[in-house]
């Protein structure tokens, strides 16, 4: 069996926006101080920019791919120093695009200038990383950009319709966070944020009651038990692993009996419902499951 950490490390999860919404907002000098603030409950990168600047466009475009791919693990914070003095002259900014990291409201040094696509996703790991090993393991609320204006500037308002449900998952009480996207299903059947979050909050909820070192030795042992398949997996997609996590599922699959088969393929079922299911991982592992199961 493939080998799990013996930690767990929740911030790896991540969820689509909603049609019509992404994890960026702009910032202004009047709303800068709230924006520190979420950085107590998930990391928050700020990227300062200019329209005067040509490489400001690249960067911020890279930057939005970034975070909607990530989906919640962080928010980008966009702000125009053209209309922020006052910002400029108290963090000393000579250049732009310049990208800082905030962690519990402590502003953490990225990089200035322009910087590939694999480069900065590097550099954001590590920033998740650090926010992990400091408890900030939050996620980021889906942000409605008002459509109704051409203005770039135009700042996004947090959609109302998520805050219970994201407020209990910052909490960690996964179970009110499932009764909250289950109450927005009931509304929506087809809302995949809300599918997604329920199963994301069934996921978490049930890693909490892992003990992922025992975990480790009993699916790493000889002809480990259904039940340990099932908890290696989920940690791994915890994890972020979803490949992991996935594969572990459809070997067992594969090798098991109808009835133990019948529970393990619910299980994976679960399992994309957390993901993208536009993922080529996701994608990958449909294929493999008919597979295993034809």
């Amino acid at each position: 069996m493939a080998q799990i950490s013996g930690a767990v490390d929740l911030s790896g999860l991540s969820t689509p926006p909603p049609v019509g919404g992404s994890y960026v907002t702009e910032v202004s000098q009047e709303t800068f101080e709230e924006t520190l603030r979420k950085s107590i409950q998930h990391p928050v990168v700020i990227e300062f920019y200019s329209s005067k600047a040509p490489e400001s466009q690249a960067m911020g475009e890279t930057l939005t791919s970034l975070v909607n791919a990530a989906g919640g693990s962080w928010l980008l914070a966009r702000m125009n120093i053209d209309n922020s003095a006052q910002i400029v002259q108290a963090l000393q900014i000579n250049a732009v695009p310049m990208v800082v990291g905030v962690l519990g409201g402590q502003l953490v040094p990225l990089w200035q200038g322009s910087m590939a696509k694999e480069e900065a996703e590097k550099v954001i790991a590590e920033l998740l990383k650090m926010a992990a090993g400091n408890g900030i393991l939050g996620k980021a609320t889906p942000v409605v950009q008002d459509t109704g204006s051409t203005d770039s500037g135009t700042e996004g308002e947090d959609d109302p319709r998520y805050t219970l449900a994201y407020e209990a998952m910052a909490t960690e009480d996964y179970a009110q966070a499932q009764v909250e996207f289950e109450k927005l299903l009931a509304q929506n059947p087809n809302d995949p944020l809300a599918k997604t979050g329920k199963a994301q909050a069934g996921l978490l909820s049930r890693v909490a009651g892992y003990d992922p070192v025992k975990v480790k030795t009993d699916v790493d042992g000889d002809n480990p038990s259904r039940d340990a398949v099932l908890a290696a997996a989920d940690i791994a997609v915890a994890m972020g692993d979803a490949e992991q996590g996935f594969s572990l599922l459809i070997a067992a699959i594969a090798e098991t009996s109808a009835e133990t088969r019948d529970l393990l393929r619910v299980r994976l079922l679960e399992l994309f419902d957390t993901q993208d299911p536009s993922d080529k991982v996701v994608l990958s592992a449909r294929r493999n499951l008919a597979t295993a199961l034809f």
